[in-house]
């Protein structure tokens, strides 16, 4: 397909790497559906080209409401060839004996349930559509590969994403359908503005964290994005050069 004819759909797009992404998209020529919880931040990023982008609100945590979400774009652009799987949530934290209940649930809802749900659909829209295939993009994090202490869920969450992309990768073969995942780590978002401050480290100690651009992790999405189908980057890991308590041992 001619670039200028490439639809994406992005969760998670009214801030953060969500909406860095959908606005990158649109400025390569994609069409772009930006789905999130507040309608105010998507109209905002699809009004930076309304002939080619699609404000959705959704609630990636309700099966209903990700049915409704593929079947908007899928009435306003006719297919889907790209999913970035964003949305997102870090959550309360607290050390294991002391975690809530119900931010596990809020947690593995959004982060794991979420995922699943909109790559589910993004599955069936992308097998059965003319031409078929697609690509899905996962956001993962270096919290699939290193815990950060009193975080559980989120950890817990985002190694449960690194076998979702990997069992979509091997049920999509068959059907032109690539899946991959970028592990972000300390990229300067709303959910990093603690970092500066200090945050708990492997030892015990606080400590302040670097943070990079998120430009530097839109460059890896659209790297992903724009392959050739028969080309995937399976996983890619973006961080902050000098952040702790990922090589080595923090």
């Amino acid at each position: 397909m001619a670039e200028r004819e490439r639809v994406a759909l992005v969760t998670g797009a009214g801030s953060g790497i969500g909406a860095a992404v959908a606005a990158a998209l649109l400025e390569r020529g994609w069409r772009v559906a930006l789905a999130g919880r507040r309608p105010g931040p998507l109209e905002a990023g699809a009004a930076r080209a309304p002939e080619r982008a699609l404000a959705v609100p959704a609630d990636v945590t309700s099966a209903a409401s990700v049915d409704a979400l593929f079947a908007a774009v899928a009435d306003r652009f006719g297919r889907l060839d790209l999913l970035v799987n964003n949305a997102g949530v870090f959550g309360a934290t607290a050390p294991v004996p002391n975690f809530s209940p119900a931010v596990w649930d809020e947690v593995i809802a959004v982060n794991l349930t979420g995922a699943f749900l909109c790559a589910r659909a993004a599955f069936a829209q992308m097998r059965d559509q003319d031409p078929r295939g697609g690509r899905i993009i996962n956001n993962g994090s270096l919290s699939a590969h290193t815990p950060r202490p009193h975080a559980v869920a989120y950890t817990a969450s985002k190694h449960a994403v690194t076998g979702l992309t990997k069992t979509l990768s091997l049920e999509g073969r068959a059907y032109g359908i690539a899946c991959g995942q970028i592990d972000v780590g300390n990229a300067a978002t709303d959910m990093s503005t603690g970092f500066g401050a200090g945050t708990v480290q492997a030892d015990g100690s606080v400590r302040a964290e670097p943070v990079m651009d998120v430009s530097a992790v839109v460059e890896g999405v659209l790297y992903m994005a724009e392959l050739p189908p028969e080309a995937n980057v399976q996983f890619m890991s973006v961080l902050a050069t000098a952040m702790p308590s990922f090589v080595g041992r923090g």
